[in-house]
């Protein structure tokens, strides 16, 4: 088995749908996720602050 690199520690709150928190160590400041354009046409949301959903982080680490 191969030497361990890093760990991932991270905390998500939820706040008021589809608003959530992710809190990544070491960092103090949170990654704000919420729905913007066709995601939130899809859960039919009409979100006050258009935010990335959890999937665009997710397609841009793999991307990157």
């Amino acid at each position: 088995m191969g030497e361990l690199v890093q760990t991932c520690r991270a905390r998500i709150v939820q706040d008021e749908p589809p608003l959530r928190r992710a809190y990544i160590e070491p960092f103090a400041e949170p990654v704000l996720y919420g729905v913007h354009g066709g995601i939130a046409a899809f859960y039919k949301r009409q979100p006050e602050r258009e935010l990335p959903a959890t999937l665009d982080h997710m397609i841009a680490a793999i991307g990157g």
